[in-house]
């Protein structure tokens, strides 16, 4: 029994250090040279190799990027994907001023019903103290206090004010 197991686990041993070893293996570049022969190597192919020739990279280098070509006043801009991009834009622009559009719009709604209600509530008060009424408040020290004379007009002038401010369109 201890021999089978010692054949198992040196079984596991040796494919794992198989395993690693071909690791590097995998690790191949491979490109298409100039005579249209397949090369293989360790080592990335000769600047000479054109990027469309790279037929495999090691999983862990970098693509390299092609600098930006910059485009001249006089020549048209030839990318067949620059409408596509242009499309894009101005569809996520018109959809920006239309939320901010939407949201100026709520805005002005929930300041019309605002003032709307504040108009309401003071015609309200106008009507309360042009009736004669006695109105009572309670004043900082926590007492009740019945308007005077003055008071009530003070407070018919602010009521006034606020419903010039509140109730004209």
């Amino acid at each position: 029994m201890r021999n089978a197991s010692l054949r198992v686990l040196t079984a596991a041993v040796g494919l794992c250090l198989g395993l690693g070893a071909s690791l590097p293996a995998a690790a191949q570049w491979k490109w298409k040279d100039s005579s249209g022969k397949v090369q293989y190597s360790d080592r990335p192919p000769p600047a000479t190799v054109p990027e469309k020739d790279i037929l495999q990279r090691p999983s862990g280098s970098r693509i390299p990027v092609p600098a930006p070509v910059p485009v001249s006043a006089e020549a048209p801009a030839s990318s067949a994907s620059a409408p596509a991009v242009d499309k894009e834009l101005e569809a996520k622009r018109k959809k920006e001023e239309q939320q901010q559009e939407a949201k100026r719009r709520a805005e002005e709604e929930r300041v019309a019903k605002q003032r709307a209600e504040n108009c309401s509530r003071a015609k309200s008060y106008q009507q309360t103290l042009d009736s004669g009424v006695r109105i009572a408040r309670t004043n900082q020290k926590g007492e009740r206090e019945i308007l005077d004379d003055a008071a009530r007009a003070q407070e018919m002038a602010r009521t006034r004010q606020i419903i010039e401010a509140e109730c004209s369109n």
